[in-house]
C-alpha cells in the first residue's frame, strides 16, 4: 500500500464554502445548554465508480468512516463539535438518505452495534412486515413465488421502516448533542444542493425500474429520460422538509402524522403491485435490544472477541462460524501470494488456492446453516434453544472434519447443515434468493464509544417508490418468497405478520480479550456476500497483520453454497484453475463490496486510529 497514512484532518476536497447554523425553532427542539453545532458546506468531489485506489487513514483522537464523503464529512464535523458516536451516525445516515439514495436512508432499516467501552449494546432496527401480511404474500395466482424482482418493485415489499426510530433510541442513551442540531447538514445539502456523484449516475443509467414511479422520475432523471449528470447539482425541498419533522418532533416526524400518511398511500395505492402497510404498523414499530453475538477468536497467538448481531441478522453467526472452521484447517499455515493480482494498474496480494480451497469449503458449510436455521428469534426457535450452539467450538471443529474428509482434497460442492445443539431441525432450508444493498458506518469518537452500523434499503432504489424526497425499502423480500418446502415443511424465514426478514448485514466490533479495548470496527454491503467482504477483512487485519486500507483492498472472494466466487480480474489463471482441479465450479465476477474499517494501532508509541474505505465505492474515513 503506497500511503498508509494521509493528513489527519478534513481532505482538500472538503474545504468549506459557507457557515449554517440551525434555525432556532430547531434548536428550541434539543439542549438548550449545549453550544449551537455549525456546520459547513464541504467542497463537493466527483465520486467515481469502479476501482479507485484509497492510501489509508490515520487518526489520533476519532474517525469516521462512511460510504460517500459528504456523509463522512457530516460525521466528521458532529465529532470535532464534541458530539459522541451515535450523534455522527445520525448526523452521517440523514446525509446517505440525500446523496447515496440507492443504498440506505430514512426509508429503511439498520443494525448498529455500540461499545461504551465497558459493554457491548445490539440495536435492532430492521424493518418489519404488516400486521395482515401472510406467508403467501410472494405467491403469484399460478401458486408458484413470484419472480424476484415481480416481488421487488411497487407497494407489496414494503417494511415497516426502523432506522430512524432506532437512532433515536440510542440518541437517547449516548448522544452528547441535540438530536435536532444532527439534522443540519442534511437539511442544509438538501437545500442548497449536492453534486450527483459518478456512482449515483452510473446506478441510474442501468437501472430499469425507478421512472416507473413518476415522483421517483422527476427527480432523478432529466426530461429527456437521461440520469442526471455527474456534477450536476441535485436539491431536495421534500426531504428536506420531512428531515425538519424529524428534528423538531423525533421519529414520530417520519411514522406518524401526514409523512406516514403519505407512505401508506403510496404502498397501499400501487396501481398493479400494492402493498398492506398500515398507519398501525408505522406508528407501532419497536425497536429491539438484543443480546450481541460474541465468540472468541484466536489469531497469531493473540485472543479476540467478535463481536456482531444476532438473528434477525444472519451475519455474524455465519462470519463467526467461517472463522471458527477455518480456525480447525491448515489456513493459519497459507501465506498471502504476492504480486499476482491488479486493477487498473493497483498490485497487490491475493489469498493462495489452497487457502481458498479451505475458506470456501468452510463458507459452504456455513451457508448451509444458515439457510436451514436462521430467522427472526421472536418467530424462531434457535437450535438446541440458544443461537450460540451454532458457534460451539466442538460442532466447529465437527464441521472441519467434513473438508479433510474429503477424498483428494476435493471440493464438496454444496453442503448439508449440521445438526448444532444435537438437534434435528423442524424447518426446511431457505431457497436460494437474490440479496443485495446496504451501506456502512464506522466511527470511534474521543470518549472511549464505538459503533459498526449497517444501514439499507435492500435492493438498489429499493422498491422504486419516492415519497417525500426518499426511497421506501423492498426489505419484506428479504423473506423467503416460498414459505415451504415440496413436503410442506415451512421455512424459518418465510413470511409472517410483524415479522422482521433475515438479514446478513454483519456489523462487527472486535475487542482484545485480554484488555477488553476496541481493536476494530467495520462491515460492508452486499447482499448475502456481506457475510464474506466482512470475514475477509476480519482475517486480513487479525491473521494477516493488514492495516484496514490493505485487509479491504483484497480481492473478493467467497461462496453461498453453490459456486466459488471470484472478483473478475483479480485472481491468477492459476489460482483459479487449481480451484477447478479440486471439483469446484469458480465463477469470477463483479464483486462490489463498500467496505469501511477503523483499527487501533501506534506509531512510534502514539495510539492512532487507521482507516480504511473501499476503493471500489466512494467513501472515505475522515478525523483527528
Amino acid at each position: 500500500m503506497k500511503n498508509n497514512v494521509l493528513a489527519r484532518t478534513r481532505p482538500a476536497f472538503q474545504t468549506p464554502l459557507l457557515a449554517t447554523t440551525l434555525a432556532a425553532a430547531l434548536l428550541a427542539a434539543g439542549c438548550a445548554s449545549a453550544p449551537p453545532f455549525a456546520y459547513s458546506v464541504p467542497q463537493q468531489p466527483e465520486g467515481a465508480s469502479g476501482y479507485t485506489e484509497k492510501p489509508g487513514w490515520a487518526t489520533t483522537k476519532f474517525a469516521v468512516a462512511a460510504a460517500n464523503p459528504l456523509a463522512t464529512d457530516a460525521g466528521y464535523q458532529v465529532l470535532k463539535a464534541g458530539g459522541s458516536a451515535i450523534d455522527a451516525a445520525i448526523a452521517v445516515q440523514m446525509v446517505l438518505t440525500l446523496v447515496e439514495p440507492q443504498s440506505s436512508g430514512i426509508g429503511g432499516g439498520a443494525f448498529m452495534l455500540h461499545s461504551s467501552g465497558s459493554k457491548v449494546e445490539a440495536f435492532d432496527g430492521r424493518e418489519t412486515a404488516p400486521a395482515a401480511v401472510d406467508e403467501k404474500l410472494f405467491i403469484g395466482a399460478d401458486g408458484k413465488p413470484l419472480a424476484f424482482i415481480d416481488g421487488v418493485v411497487g407497494g407489496r415489499s414494503v417494511g415497516v421502516p426502523g432506522t430512524v426510530r432506532m437512532l433515536e433510541v440510542a440518541h437517547k442513551q449516548y448522544g452528547r448533542l441535540p438530536w435536532a442540531q444532527l439534522f443540519v447538514p442534511a437539511i442544509t445539502l438538501a437545500e442548497g444542493g449536492f453534486k450527483v456523484s459518478a456512482r449515483l449516475n452510473t446506478l441510474l443509467k442501468t437501472e430499469q425500474h425507478l421512472k416507473k414511479d413518476p415522483v421517483a422520475a422527476a427527480y432523478f432523471y432529466k426530461p429527456n429520460g437521461d440520469p442526471h449528470d455527474v456534477g450536476a447539482t441535485l436539491r431536495n425541498q421534500p426531504l428536506a422538509d420531512v428531515l425538519k419533522k424529524i428534528a423538531s418532533s423525533g421519529s414520530k416526524g417520519l411514522l406518524e402524522g401526514d409523512v406516514a400518511q403519505a407512505i401508506v398511500a403510496k404502498v397501499q395505492g400501487h396501481p398493479t403491485n400494492p402493498g398492506k402497510l398500515s398507519m398501525a404498523d408505522m406508528a407501532g414499530y419497536q425497536v429491539k435490544k438484543r443480546e450481541p453475538i460474541c465468540h472468541d477468536y484466536r489469531a497469531q497467538t493473540r485472543d479476540y472477541r467478535i463481536c456482531g448481531m444476532p438473528p434477525p441478522s444472519s451475519g455474524a453467526i455465519a462470519v463467526g462460524q467461517i472463522l471458527g472452521i477455518l480456525g480447525n484447517t491448515a489456513a493459519a499455515s497459507q501465506p498471502l501470494v504476492t504480486g499476482t493480482s491488479g486493477v487498473a494498474g493497483v498490485p497487490g496480494p491475493t489469498p493462495s488456492a489452497d487457502w481458498l480451497h479451505l475458506y470456501t469449503e468452510a463458507s459452504r458449510l456455513a451457508f448451509a446453516d444458515r439457510a436451514q436455521y436462521l430467522g427472526d428469534p421472536d418467530f424462531v426457535q434457535a437450535p438446541g434453544g440458544n443461537w450460540m450452539s451454532l458457534l460451539d467450538p466442538a460442532y466447529l471443529a465437527d464441521r472441519a472434519k467434513l473438508i479433510a474428509a474429503q477424498p483428494g482434497g476435493q471440493s464438496m460442492k454444496v453442503a448439508k447443515p449440521g445438526l448444532p445443539g444435537g438437534m434435528k431441525s423442524a424447518y426446511a432450508p431457505m431457497p436460494d434468493q437474490p440479496e443485495y444493498g446496504t451501506s456502512h458506518i464506522s466511527i470511534v469518537d474521543a470518549y472511549g464509544n464505538a459503533i459498526a452500523m449497517t444501514t439499507t434499503i435492500e435492493d438498489a432504489f429499493g422498491a422504486r417508490q419516492m415519497v417525500r424526497g426518499f426511497l421506501l425499502n423492498n426489505e419484506l423480500t428479504d423473506f423467503s418468497f416460498a414459505p415451504t418446502d415440496a413436503e410442506g415443511k415451512p421455512v424459518a424465514n418465510r413470511v409472517q405478520p410483524n415479522k422482521r426478514p433475515r438479514s446478513s448485514m454483519a456489523p462487527t466490533l472486535v475487542f482484545d480479550k485480554a484488555t477488553g479495548q476496541l481493536v476494530m470496527s467495520g462491515g460492508s454491503p452486499g447482499g448475502a456476500l456481506i457475510i464474506h467482504y466482512t470475514a475477509k477483512t476480519i482475517y486480513g487485519v487479525l491473521n494477516w497483520g493488514m492495516m484496514p486500507q490493505q485487509a479491504i483492498n483484497l480481492p473478493n472472494f467467497g461462496s453461498l453454497n453453490g459456486p466459488s466466487l471470484l472478483e473478475e480480474k483479480r485472481f491468477a489463471p492459476a489460482t483459479v484453475e487449481a480451484l477447478k482441479a479440486r471439483g469446484a465450479e469458480v465463477r469470477e465476477m463483479n464483486m462490489t463490496s463498500g467496505l469501511q474499517a477503523i483499527t487501533r494501532g501506534q506509531a512510534h508509541g502514539t495510539p492512532l486510529w487507521l482507516g480504511g474505505a473501499d476503493p471500489r465505492r466512494e467513501g472515505v474515513v475522515m478525523g483527528d
